[in-house]
């Protein structure tokens, strides 16, 4: 029943951030979520907060729009350069290099 999986993870409030030493700039995650994922000049892509900046220090997080989730979610999934990381609020990892997998 991996129904009861998705529904917790859509419940639960998530922040993502984007690991750039691994960041292929395949640009699969600004597809995804545009809101949430930006190209910088550099070819690589960052998160941006609400307010549409980027944020650039390394490891800085944001929070996932809650219509956004499955987006964030498969983004990271698909990512080839395993560089993106979906966290809940007590700091697991729901999606990315270092979530569990079912």
């Amino acid at each position: 029943m991996g129904g009861a999986q998705v529904a917790e993870v859509a419940t639960d409030e998530l922040q993502v951030w984007v690991d750039q030493d691994l960041c292929t700039g395949d640009g699969l995650c600004v597809q995804y979520a545009p809101e949430v994922f930006e190209f910088d000049i550099d070819g690589l892509a960052y998160v941006k907060g609400v307010d549409g900046e980027l944020r650039m220090a390394p490891g800085s997080r944001v929070d996932v729009p809650a219509h956004l989730r499955l987006e964030v979610i498969d983004s990271a999934k698909e990512c080839p350069g395993d560089c993106i990381h979906v966290v809940r609020g007590d700091g697991v990892e729901v999606a990315g290099p270092d979530a569990e997998e079912d």
